[in-house]
């Protein structure tokens, strides 16, 4: 597939299109945050196992880091779904 047609729809670009561009590039951005936060509570989860496996004694203090760290992913993520939908919400 060749870029030059795609790039000569682009050259006609007018402020009709304006809101396709911004409500596909929300949902692209929404669909991104909620990857991104899966595979980093992912993550975050299989090194806590890892962790837990090799020093049971410190399951504790390793979990409640994890619990912590798992709402910060999940506040980050949720944060750039809601700017997504405002940006949907504005066209």
């Amino acid at each position: 597939m060749s870029m030059y047609p795609l790039l000569q729809a682009a050259a006609t670009y007018n402020t009709e299109f304006a809101a396709a561009w911004a409500q596909m590039g929300a949902g692209i951005g929404a669909g991104i945050a909620v990857v991104g936060a899966g595979i980093g509570i992912g993550r975050l989860a299989g090194q806590a196992m890892d962790g837990m496996a090799r020093q049971p004694e410190m399951a504790g203090r390793i979990q409640t880091g994890a619990i912590i760290f798992a709402a910060l992913i999940e506040g980050a993520a949720l944060f750039a779904i809601v700017v997504s939908f405002l940006i949907q919400g504005k066209f």
